[in-house]
């Protein structure tokens, strides 16, 4: 069993299970070293919350549609390019050197996925609690692991996503 990511119409990143936690293991180092506004670390706790050691395999996956991107076009813009920084970071390998394993498909599966979030065209934000999928203020990732340097899923779980594979 995979997971799927959701971008917009028939665009989609099919992933198998170890795919995905290479996937989430790079966007969370990159994520953690560019966070500023509440905004993104709302964007983190969505990608901690992928952690498939404590949600189960095969049960982890979102839609870009199903993200807040915001009520202005000025916040869609900045979140969409928040998104787009951050996945061009793990594609530029940081912090890829604290990984105790080889990554051969994460290239692939990050350049797909920036490919989907470029094409996408999110929608002005409906209500901040539409749906419970995106993380609101009050479920952002603002603490963060002190032995890994990576942003926890807290309030969600105690752990962060390195902490969760029990690495050393």
């Amino acid at each position: 069993m995979g997971n799927i990511f959701h971008g917009g119409g028939d665009a989609d990143l099919d992933m198998s299970n170890g795919g995905t936690a290479v996937f989430v293991d790079a966007l969370m180092l990159a994520v953690s070293a560019l966070v500023e506004e509440p905004w993104d670390y709302r964007f983190a706790a969505l990608l901690a919350l992928q952690d498939q050691n404590v949600a189960g395999r095969g049960c982890v996956g979102f839609g870009l549609a199903d993200i807040d991107w915001g009520a202005t076009p000025a916040e869609r813009a900045r979140a969409k390019d928040f998104v787009l920084r951050t996945t061009d970071l793990a594609l530029a390998r940081h912090r890829w050197e604290e990984l105790d394993y080889e990554a051969p498909y994460a290239e692939r599966y990050l350049r797909r996925f920036r490919e989907m979030v470029e094409a996408f065209e999110p929608a002005p934000s409906v209500d901040p609690s539409r749906d419970g999928r995106f993380p609101g203020p009050d479920e952002a990732a603002t603490a963060s692991c002190v032995r890994h340097r990576i942003l926890s899923a807290l309030p969600h779980w105690d752990s962060c996503v390195r902490c969760s594979e029990e690495w050393d």
